[in-house]
Order: structure tokens, then C-alpha cells, then sequence
């Protein structure tokens, strides 16, 4: 599966990344804006972490996130579980109608 824009990388273990430079979803990141949604890495973490909460908690134990304004970053010792959240992000943000209710529950990191 095509995961673009994000992409994994391995180094000390495997990560996923995505950066955050205001190209990425803006019309929904700007629908929560008075919020203080500004579509970083914050807050795509914010929208991964709903998430794994709600369509794939097996999954919790296993990721930690290290975001930054710029990146989206999930940590994990093996590969498996960031190609299940990626994939499962990837068809998550192809869904527009989706994405919005799952964002309308993210809480702001």
C-alpha cells in the first residue's frame, strides 16, 4: 500500500514520519483552528493517537510518539505496527467524512 505522504524510516528501530509544512489537510486542520489546531506534528500525533484509541488500541503499547511543530514522528522498536497505523492513517485521511469525525474527538497535544 501507498502510505505517501508519510514514509518510514529505520534507524534504533523504526519510524513514521509525515512533515508538517501547512500542505497536509489544511481545510481540516482550519476547521479547529479557534482551537488552536494548526495542522503540525502535534497535532496530526493528536489525530493518530484518537486514532489507535478508537480503530486499533492493540496497538497503544507498542507506538510512542516524538513530534515536533515540522514532523509527525511514531516510535517503534518493530516495523509491523507502524505499517498497521500508517496504512491505517493513510485510508483514514482518504476519507474525508471520516477524518473529520475522528478529528472532532482529537484532543489538542
Amino acid at each position: 500500500m501507498d502510505i505517501s505522504p508519510f514514509y518510514i524510516i529505520e534507524e534504533e528501530g523504526f519510524a513514521l514520519c509525515l512533515i508538517t509544512d501547512g500542505t497536509f489537510h489544511p481545510e481540516l486542520f482550519a476547521s479547529r483552528a479557534d482551537e488552536g489546531f494548526e495542522g503540525n506534528g502535534y497535532d496530526v500525533e493528536a489525530i493518530a493517537v484518537q486514532y489507535l484509541n478508537e480503530c486499533a488500541p492493540y496497538l497503544i503499547r507498542d507506538i510512542i510518539f516524538d513530534s515536533e511543530d515540522d514532523m509527525f514522528v511514531a516510535l517503534c522498536e518493530e516495523r509491523a505496527p507502524l505499517d498497521d497505523l500508517a496504512e491505517g492513517l493513510t485510508e483514514l485521511f482518504a476519507d474525508e467524512e471520516r477524518s473529520k469525525d475522528l478529528f472532532s474527538r482529537a484532543e489538542l497535544i
